[in-house]
C-alpha cells in the first residue's frame, strides 16, 4: 500500500512539473480548467433553477386540480343530500312511515318510493329504511338482475355509531366511510361500498325522529371524480372527511403508518402544501379542503418524482458539457500553441543573447503584444552593443566622480582644521573671546558634518550651548537661556539640529523683533504617550496670518512647499518620517510668547522612547 502511495506521488509530480514547465501545458490547464468551471456551475444552476421550478409547477398545478375537484366533490355531496330529502311529499312519507305496520297502502309506498331513489343513481349499491319506532327496517339491493324490496328487525341499531352521530347532527346526518371494515348494524355485505349516507327523517309536527334513510354507494361516481386528478408512480391520493376520516385510498398502509407519525396535523386548512418523510423518501403533500364541510384532498407527492425532469436535464447538460469540453480543449490546445510558438523562438533568441551572442535578433511577426516584445528585444540588444562600446568612457567618468567625492569629503575637514589653527593664534595673543567664538564654531561644524540623523538629546544639547555662544556673542545680555530637563531623558533619540532650529525660530520671531531681553526656555519632558521638547520664548509671539501659513505649509505637498518657515516645515516632515504620523511640531503663541513642541511617540515602532 506505501509502495503504491510513493508510485502514485512520483507520478503526479512528475505529470507536475511536465505540466508546469512549459507555458502551452499551462495554458491549456488554465482554459480548460475555467471552462470545467463554467460547466458545472451553469449545469449546477440550471439544475436548482429546474428542481424549483418543477416544485413549483407541481404546487401550482396540484393545488388548482384538486380544489377543482373538491368543488366536484361538494357537487356530488349536494346530490346525495338533495336526494336524502324527500321535499314535496315529505308529509305523504311520514304519514306512510306512522302508518306502515297498519296500512298496507302505505308500505306499498314505502317500497314504491325506495325503487325511484334506488333507480335514481347508478352508483347506489342498497338502500335502507328504519323504522325507529318498530324497530324494524325496509331495504332495496340488486339481486341476479332482480331488485326486491325486503324487511327486517334489529334492535341493535340505535347503538350503532352512525346512528347516534345522524341523531346528534344539527344537519340531520351522518356520513360513513366503509373503506375499512365497519359496523353497519345491517345484514349486508359491505365489500361493494365505500361509503353510508345515513339521513335522519323527523316529524314536522314534534320533530321527533321517525325514521333513518341510509344509501349506501359504490365508488363509481367518486372514481369518475377522482379520475380528473393526474396520478404519478409514487404519489398517493387520499380524500378524507373533517375527522381524517378516509373515503377514498390508493394505499391503506401508506395511510396507517402517516397516521401514526402525527400527519394528520399539520392538514389544519392554513396552508395548502407541507413537506412530510416517509421513510427514507420526502413527500410534497398539496391538499385542499372545502369550504362547506371540510372535506379534504391529499395527494402526497416523492419529491423524487418532482426532480425526474430536472435529473434527466442535468444528464443531458453534463453531456452537452462534456462534448462542449472537448471541443474546447482542442481548440484551446490549438490556440495556445499559436500563442506560444513566437514567445518559444523569442526565449531562444533570448538564450543565445544571455551566453554572449550580442547579434541575437528576434522575427518580429504581426503587431501584437508578441511583436511588440520581439521588436523591443531588438532594440535592447542594439542598445547593449552601445553601451559596451561606452564602456570605457564610464570607467574613467566614474573614477573622476570618486576623486570629486574625496574632495567634497576633504573640504569640511581642511576647514575645521583651518580654524582649529585659527584658535590657536587667538589663544598666543590672549584673544579668549574670540578663541571662544572660534572653538565653538568649530565644534558645531563638525557636529553638523557628522553622519549621524538621530542623536541623543545630551549631544543636541551640548551643541546647542556651542550655538548659543556664538548667539550670544551677537546679541550679549539681551539673549537669556534657561535649561528644564530631568538627566534621565538625555539619552532621548532625536534627530539632530531639531532643538537648534527650534531656538532658531524663537531668536527670528522674538529676539530680533524687540529691543528688550528674551528669556528662551529650553525643556525636555514626559508625558503619558509622549516625550515632549520644547522651545519657550517670552517675545511679542508670531502674528495670526503667519502662524495660519506657517501650520498650512505643515500639511502641503513637497512640490507645493514655499515661503521662508522651511526649517519648521522640514523638521515636522523629519518627525513624521521617523518617529510616525502621531509625532510632530506643534505651535502656541499670542502676545506673551511663543512655545513650539517636538511631540514624540512612546514605545513606538521605532522604539525611540
Amino acid at each position: 500500500m506505501n509502495n503504491l502511495t510513493a508510485r502514485l506521488a512520483r507520478a503526479a509530480r512528475r505529470l507536475g512539473d511536465a505540466v508546469s514547465r512549459r507555458l502551452v501545458n499551462k495554458l491549456i490547464l488554465l482554459f480548460t480548467s475555467i471552462i470545467i468551471l463554467v460547466v458545472a456551475s451553469l449545469t449546477v444552476i440550471s439544475y436548482k433553477i429546474i428542481e424549483k421550478e418543477s416544485v413549483d409547477h407541481s404546487i401550482a398545478s396540484n393545488t388548482n386540480n384538486l380544489m377543482l375537484v373538491n368543488q366536484n366533490f361538494e357537487k356530488y355531496f349536494a346530490e346525495i343530500e338533495q336526494l336524502s330529502l324527500p321535499q314535496i311529499r315529505y308529509d305523504e312519507i311520514i304519514s306512510a312511515i306512522n302508518r306502515e305496520s297498519v296500512d298496507y297502502a302505505s308500505r306499498i309506498y314505502l317500497e314504491n318510493y325506495l325503487r325511484t331513489l334506488y333507480y335514481s343513481r347508478s352508483d347506489l349499491e342498497r338502500i335502507y329504511l328504519y323504522l325507529i319506532d318498530e324497530n324494524k327496517y325496509l331495504y332495496i339491493s340488486r339481486e341476479n338482475y332482480n331488485v326486491p324490496v325486503r324487511a327486517g328487525i334489529d334492535k341493535t341499531i340505535p347503538n350503532q355509531e352512525w346512528y347516534k352521530q345522524a341523531m346528534e347532527s344539527d344537519k340531520n346526518r351522518s356520513i360513513q366511510s366503509l373503506v375499512f371494515p365497519a359496523q353497519t348494524g345491517y345484514d349486508l355485505n359491505s365489500d361493494g361500498s365505500y361509503m353510508a349516507y345515513h339521513r335522519v327523517l323527523r316529524s314536522l309536527a314534534d320533530r321527533k325522529p321517525r325514521a333513518v334513510l341510509s344509501f349506501y354507494f359504490n365508488d363509481k361516481a367518486k372514481n369518475e371524480i377522482i379520475r380528473d386528478i393526474p396520478f404519478n408512480k409514487g404519489e398517493h391520493l387520499m380524500f378524507l372527511s373533517a375527522d381524517n376520516v378516509p373515503f377514498h385510498l390508493d394505499d391503506k398502509e401508506f395511510y396507517r403508518q402517516i397516521g401514526a407519525g402525527g400527519f394528520f396535523r399539520n392538514l389544519d386548512g392554513s396552508r395548502d402544501r407541507f413537506t412530510w418523510k416517509y421513510g427514507d423518501e420526502p413527500y410534497l403533500v398539496v391538499y385542499n379542503v372545502s369550504e362547506a364541510d371540510g372535506w379534504k384532498l391529499v395527494k402526497p407527492i416523492p419529491y423524487s418524482e418532482i426532480y425526474k425532469t430536472a435529473r434527466t436535464t442535468r444528464r443531458i447538460g453534463i453531456l452537452i458539457g462534456l462534448g462542449f469540453l472537448a471541443l474546447s480543449v482542442v481548440l484551446v490546445t490549438l490556440t495556445s500553441n499559436a500563442i506560444t510558438r513566437p514567445l518559444k523562438k523569442l526565449s531562444k533568441q533570448m538564450s543565445r543573447f544571455s551566453t554572449g551572442t550580442f547579434d541575437a535578433e528576434a522575427e518580429v511577426k504581426g503587431r501584437d503584444e508578441i511583436a511588440y516584445l520581439s521588436k523591443h528585444f531588438n532594440l535592447m540588444v542594439k542598445r547593449t552593443n552601445e553601451l559596451i562600446n561606452e564602456r570605457y568612457k564610464m570607467k574613467l567618468v566614474e573614477k573622476n566622480a570618486i576623486l570629486k567625492a574625496l574632495e567634497a569629503e576633504i573640504n569640511p575637514h581642511f576647514l575645521y582644521n583651518a580654524l582649529q589653527a585659527i584658535s590657536t593664534k587667538a589663544l598666543k595673543n590672549g584673544q579668549e573671546e574670540i578663541t571662544e567664538m572660534v572653538d565653538a564654531l568649530a565644534l558645531t561644524l563638525r557636529y553638523c558634518i557628522s553622519g549621524k540623523d538621530i542623536v541623543h538629546a545630551k549631544d543636541e544639547l551640548k551643541h546647542i550651548e556651542r550655538y548659543l555662544v556664538l548667539q550670544k556673542a551677537r546679541f550679549g545680555s539681551r539673549l537669556q537661556v534657561v535649561y528644564e530637563f530631568d538627566e534621565s531623558l538625555m539619552d532621548l533619540a532625536i534627530p539632530k539640529l531639531s532643538i537648534q532650529s527650534l531656538v532658531e525660530n524663537s531668536i527670528k520671531h522674538a529676539l530680533e523683533k524687540v529691543s528688550s531681553s528674551i528669556t528662551i526656555v529650553i525643556g525636555i519632558r514626559l508625558e503619558p504617550a509622549y516625550a515632549v521638547i520644547s522651545v519657550k520664548d517670552n517675545g511679542p509671539g508670531i502674528p495670526p496670518d503667519k502662524l495660519k501659513a506657517i501650520l498650512q505649509s505643515f500639511r502641503a505637498e513637497w512640490e507645493d512647499r514655499e515661503g521662508d518657515s522651511i526649517g519648521l516645515r522640514n523638521l515636522d516632515s523629519r518627525l513624521k518620517l521617523i518617529f510616525g504620523d502621531e509625532a510632530g511640531l506643534e505651535i502656541d503663541t499670542d502676545e506673551t510668547g511663543t512655545e513650539m513642541r517636538m511631540r514624540i511617540p512612546r514605545g513606538g515602532s521605532h522604539n525611540h522612547v
